[in-house]
């Protein structure tokens, strides 16, 4: 069997492992010409790690991560809202959550997926497909014919608008986030880890591995909203300067160009991933905000699932619909929790805001752990 993987970020390589570990060929088209992600961090919680190590990468997982520290929800003063335990998550998932720089984690793929064909710089333009094969079209007139065809091209797939048309375009979330790793003298057991809650306004910091710390600033904003005149830094600085220890002093310790600007983005849940030979997986089937640290988590669980989807039949059609029926409707909650969490945390009226941070700190232990468990408890 052979398998054309449209995309080579974390679910695309991620995928050409699961499936080379099944014993398909694979080859994988890229439309970008380098295999570069920029400095931003990620969390893999247990259903990331658990997939990670299905997939032989465990041991390399551990050589470029750090296990999350204890922290939670807190007040833009620092005091807690809601207080999230990583020794209880490791205890009742049986993994950890980790913390890890995003083109590190890329890097540990692309290393893991050394021996599969990947051609850089080549966008698809369609596929075609018959009873027997499938052939992906690029635009520079290249052709490939294989068995089946995965979708994991993005937000933007191309292999989903030709599945569904452009019925599904990326939603704007109403708001815009900054993201940057920085080196930054801490400790591990301090008590400002995770996300704190303004109005209309969040930040989040967590460490990563070497000294250094991951941090993303979020803020109400009209879609397309320009780049401040001061520079990101200055910009920041008047938004944040005043908020709990230590978030002034980690953005002055970043330098201006390491800072990333982005809208967030999703797509609205899908309700078919498969046509024929073609599946999408990742960000193409199920792009959503990053409030639930589930995106790549999601991808990865995609990955898995197809592997062993196509390890137990040979008939594709079946493998794909098999695939689907395990992943979609899991998938497409958490989009929607997700969209639903950044809306309660971009909250900017006073009286919602005193509202939901108290109705977070009273929220009972065992309700706020069955919400964690529903999202990061599924074992593929």
């Amino acid at each position: 069997m052979k398998a054309i993987i449209i995309g080579a970020g974390i679910g695309g390589l991620s995928t050409a492992i699961a499936l080379r570990n099944a014993g398909v060929e694979v080859v994988i088209y890229e439309q970008a010409s380098v295999i570069r992600e920029v400095g931003a961090g990620l969390s893999l919680w247990p259903n990331a790690t658990k997939a990670l190590e299905k997939l032989g990468l465990g041991a390399a997982l551990k050589q470029i991560s750090v296990p999350q520290a204890d922290g939670g929800i807190h007040d833009w003063h620092g005091k807690i809202i809601s207080a999230a335990s990583t020794e209880f998550i490791e205890r009742e998932f049986g993994a950890p959550v980790i913390i890890a720089h995003r083109a590190e984690l890329l890097a540990m793929l692309t290393e893991a997926a050394q021996g599969i064909p990947m051609h850089l710089g080549t966008r698809l333009k369609q596929y075609k497909q018959d009873g027997t094969s499938i052939t992906a079209i690029f635009e520079n007139g290249q052709r490939e014919t294989a068995d089946l065809l995965i979708g994991a091209d993005g937000i933007k797939s191309v292999v989903r608008n030709q599945m569904l048309g452009s019925l599904h375009p990326p939603r704007y979330a109403g708001y815009t986030a900054w993201r940057a790793i920085a080196k930054f003298d801490y400790s591990s057991n301090a008590d400002y880890w995770g996300e704190s809650w303004g109005r209309g306004a969040r930040f989040g910091l967590a460490p990563v591995s070497n000294g250094r710390v991951y941090w993303f600033a979020v803020l109400n904003a009209p879609e397309n909203t320009p780049t401040p005149p001061e520079g990101d830094k200055a910009y920041l600085l008047n938004q944040f300067g005043n908020w709990h220890h230590p978030i002034a002093d980690l953005i002055n310790a970043t330098h201006e160009s390491v800072i990333l600007h982005n809208d967030i983005y999703d797509v609205e849940p899908l309700t078919r991933w498969t046509d024929g030979r073609v599946a999408l997986l990742g960000d193409s089937a199920h792009a959503m905000t990053p409030n639930l640290g589930q995106g790549a988590c999601q991808a990865l669980e995609d990955a898995v699932a197809l592997g062993s989807a196509i390890q137990s039949t040979s008939d594709v059609g079946l493998a794909l619909a098999n695939y689907q029926t395990k992943r979609m409707a899991r998938a497409n909650v958490i989009v929607n929790q997700s969209r639903r969490i950044g809306q309660v945390g971009q909250l900017s009226n006073p009286i919602a805001c005193w509202l939901r941070d108290n109705l977070f700190r009273n929220l009972p232990t065992g309700m706020r752990n069955q919400q964690i468990a529903n999202v990061v408890g599924h074992e593929i």
